[in-house]
């Protein structure tokens, strides 16, 4: 007898699959579909579920992401002879400063 998995759980895997920008897209299509006026209450809130878990997964992976950019920053700042030791000081994203 065959297993077969649950259905949260393939698509929980198809959506892993896809990046970012395509998860992030199908999130901003789910709050398009929310907003419309003439969506059945039941489909409005399996988009709002969907939507949910794909909020959460991306805010997840944007946190790992800032972490590694974060340790990048750091071991570039390390390197470079012109900056003063910044070991003891918090992380340094001088990427968005303002120039003056």
């Amino acid at each position: 007898m065959a297993k077969t998995k649950p259905a949260g759980e393939t698509e929980k895997k198809a959506l892993s699959k896809k990046s970012f920008e395509e998860r992030l897209e199908r999130l901003e299509e789910l709050g398009d579909e929310i907003r419309r006026t003439d969506i059945p209450l039941e489909d409005a809130i399996k988009a709002y579920e969907e939507g949910i878990k794909l909020y959460r997964a991306l805010e997840k992976e944007l946190k790992e992401i800032e972490s590694r950019v974060e340790i990048v920053m750091n071991d570039t700042v390390g390197d470079d002879d012109s900056e003063e030791d910044s070991a003891d000081e918090g992380p340094v994203l001088g990427l968005f400063d303002d120039e003056e």
